[in-house]
């Protein structure tokens, strides 16, 4: 009998597979504070871009003395955005039109944006002391263009997840644009067009593909292409203009023939892509002491703008020293220091309000939501009258047993 019952049980699962290391495996544990996974090497990879980004916006001011610390940001531009943008495709792979997702991309992107294009308009009058200058909200500035450009890629998130081949026609929108001034610089859609293909690249990724970037041969392969990025990035100064890498005109407004726009937008979305390749490959992808700040990088961003600007509207990039190497290297340090502190998580409760705002007394309740919580109120309520109701008796029975057991 028992031998027969042994032979119907179920045969055992087979062991769950282990995900690849740096992915978020599917019952990976959660982070308390948010309720979701969050991975480190995802993390991660977003510090280290923002620290690039912020030493790019330093290395600007001081680039023009030295042809090696141009080479150096040439190369820095080609891929440091790109690899942040891509990041946010494809965290954005699962956004639709729901009234949640919205409310999130009205708070985290479309509230700062108007947030901070308002206040560094008035940062360059009160410091730079530029009293003419106009706060609009059509014309991005400085920084702000990413949040412009984030609200309207992941509006059209839905839309790629339709077409068949996204990609290409991404591609073919962003040549389209390249050729194409007439677009001009409202919402900088130059730039939002002309970076779409890495945004969309990044909805097409799945976590394998950021697997097969962290292989050792990948890393090991690395190290010689950024030494010949970072040679060919000399060889450019004076023969290439740095406004490419901007993407934010098009091929006319650089004074070259229109084809050149296509055949600029093809090339450097091939070298971004094999730079942010090598980039990936040495991120690290177990936790590390900077991993909890990749949270705050959308901090760091808007933040030190306003560090870099003061310095440049006061001088502080006016010193011959800082146009020597050892003048460079603290720039860097200092721009990497400093970006880091903005991400810390006492600059994100101080700013939080501005970034992060919660904002539900500005929209109505999701119907479905409210009728799901009312739902599993009214479950949770029944479930504790019939446990409560259950309870008496049995305690009353107990109490019978008690006084029987001591009258024998």
């Amino acid at each position: 009998m028992f031998h027969a019952a042994s032979s119907r049980r179920r045969a055992p699962l087979p062991p769950a597979q282990s995900s690849a290391s740096g992915v978020p495996g599917p019952r990976a544990p959660q982070s308390p504070q948010s309720g979701k996974q969050r991975d480190a090497f995802f993390d991660n990879a977003k510090y280290l871009a923002i620290v690039l980004v912020a030493i790019g916006h330093a290395w600007d001011p001081l680039k023009g003395g030295s042809r090696a610390l141009e080479g150096a940001y040439i190369v820095v531009y080609a891929f440091h955005m790109p690899a942040f943008i891509i990041i946010s495709g494809f965290f954005s792979r699962g956004f639709d039109l729901r009234p949640g997702r919205l409310k999130r991309l009205i708070t985290g992107v479309a509230v700062p944006y108007i947030v901070f294009e308002t206040a560094y308009p008035v940062f360059k009058r009160v410091v730079g002391e530029d009293p003419g200058y106009d706060i609009t909200l059509l014309d991005p500035w400085y920084l702000t263009w990413f949040l412009c450009a984030l609200f309207l890629w992941r509006l059209s998130t839905p839309v790629w997840g339709m077409i068949r081949w996204p990609l290409p026609v991404a591609l073919g929108v962003a040549m389209a644009a390249s050729v194409s001034p007439e677009i001009g610089d409202d919402l900088d859609l130059q730039r939002v067009l002309q970076f779409l293909p890495y945004f969309v690249l990044g909805l097409c990724l799945r976590p394998r593909h950021f697997h097969l970037v962290r292989r050792r041969s990948v890393r090991i392969l690395s190290v010689p292409v950024f030494a010949t990025a970072l040679a060919m990035g000399w060889w450019a100064v004076p023969r290439m203009d740095t406004a490419w890498f901007y993407h934010r005109d098009a091929a006319q407004e650089l004074g070259v023939p229109w084809w050149v726009g296509p055949v600029m937008v093809l090339a450097m979305f091939g070298c971004s892509l094999v730079l942010t390749a090598c980039f990936l490959a040495w991120v690290p992808r177990r936790r590390m002491w900077f991993t909890a700040l990749g949270a705050g990088t959308l901090y760091g961003y808007l933040l030190h703008g306003f560090v870099v600007k003061a310095g440049v509207y006061l001088g502080w990039f006016d010193h011959a020293w800082l146009h020597r190497p050892l003048g460079g290297l603290f720039v860097t340090a200092l721009a990497a220091a400093g970006v880091t502190l903005l991400c810390t998580g006492p600059v994100r409760r101080v700013f939080r309000c501005a970034v992060e705002p919660g904002m539900d007394w500005a929209f109505r309740r999701d119907a479905a939501e409210a009728a799901r919580e009312r739902r599993t109120g009214e479950s949770s309520g029944d479930r504790g009258k019939s446990e409560t109701s259950g309870s008496v008796p049995e305690n009353e029975r107990n109490d019978r047993a008690r006084r029987e057991t001591t009258r024998v």
